[in-house]
């Protein structure tokens, strides 16, 4: 008859991580900002002391929008945050929005991959900063990989923009995410790679430029709400009566019935303000 096995010590047994579960993440996370997003993943937020990488279709579209909010807190405790390799000039203006002002931005304007590449390396192994976000349209592995190994000695959050393109290939970072743009000022946040199972269901964020929904419209708020209006049928012709001109002008009617009819893309939603119109749906949305 066989043993049964005998229990692990504590520390050890807390110390197990099974696949079926979330990681426990690194000693230092900061919250997202979304609820949804935090609930998967490891820790609870974005992890310091590894590479996070985000995969986007367009470069300059979501970057601040996904991780802005979590940058708050950065800066809340006097760091500043690198960027390295922006493609556009940083909007002042709407970052101030997200809490963040010149006295905590470093902006470095590298555009050759090996600058870029050397810039987030330099960053990262001096702890010059309270986080990283470094655009690499190219990078290759072994360089992201001496990336990851610095980076579990760097306090704060390391970012790496990167094209689509890159999902399929090989990459040393913990976390990966897709993201992706859906109407109505949504994220759609697709878990590529974590520390826990996987996550095969894209999670739909609400995230509203900063400053915009101050003063933006119910209406403009919810685009898809703008849905196309089918074309009134026309009305049935009175027919003429029986003379000789009634072939002509039967004629006439047929062609004009067969004419196309205006459509209305806009219409008035009677609906009250802020509470969008139960008909309306995203499957007819204007895109």
């Amino acid at each position: 008859m066989s043993a049964l096995p005998l229990p692990l010590p504590p520390a050890v047994a807390e110390a197990v991580w099974r696949g079926d579960a979330l990681g426990r993440g690194t000693d230092t996370v900061w919250p997202s900002g979304f609820d949804a997003l935090d609930a998967e993943l490891p820790g609870g937020g974005w992890p310091g002391r590894q590479l996070t990488e985000l995969l986007l279709p367009q470069f300059s579209l979501a970057e601040w929008r996904l991780a802005g909010p979590a940058l708050r807190r950065v800066v809340a405790d006097g760091a500043a945050v690198a960027m390295v390799g922006p493609p556009k000039r940083p909007h002042l203006p709407g970052l101030m929005h997200l809490g963040l002002d010149e006295r905590h931005l470093v902006w470095i304007d590298a555009r050759a991959p090996s600058e870029r590449l050397w810039c987030a390396e330099q960053l990262i192994k001096s702890n010059a900063a309270g986080a990283v976000l470094a655009w690499m349209p190219q990078a290759a592995p072994e360089q992201l990989r001496r990336l990851q190994v610095l980076a579990q000695s760097f306090e704060g959050p390391v970012f790496l923009f990167r094209p689509l393109a890159a999902r399929h290939d090989p990459s040393p970072a913990p976390l990966r995410l897709q993201v992706t743009i859906d109407v109505d000022w949504a994220l759609d946040v697709l878990i590529l790679k974590r520390k826990g199972p996987a996550h095969e269901t894209p999670l739909r964020l609400t995230s509203i430029p900063g400053g915009l929904e101050r003063v933006l419209t119910p209406r403009v708020m919810r685009p898809s709400t703008m849905r196309p209006v089918a074309p009134i049928a026309p009305l049935a012709p009175v027919m003429p009566a029986a003379t000789e001109a009634a072939p002509a002008a039967a004629s006439a009617l047929s062609e004009s019935s067969r004419a196309p009819q205006p459509l209305a893309l806009f219409p008035e939603l009677t609906d009250v303000v802020g509470r969008p119109d139960p008909a309306a749906s995203s499957a007819g949305a204007v895109r």
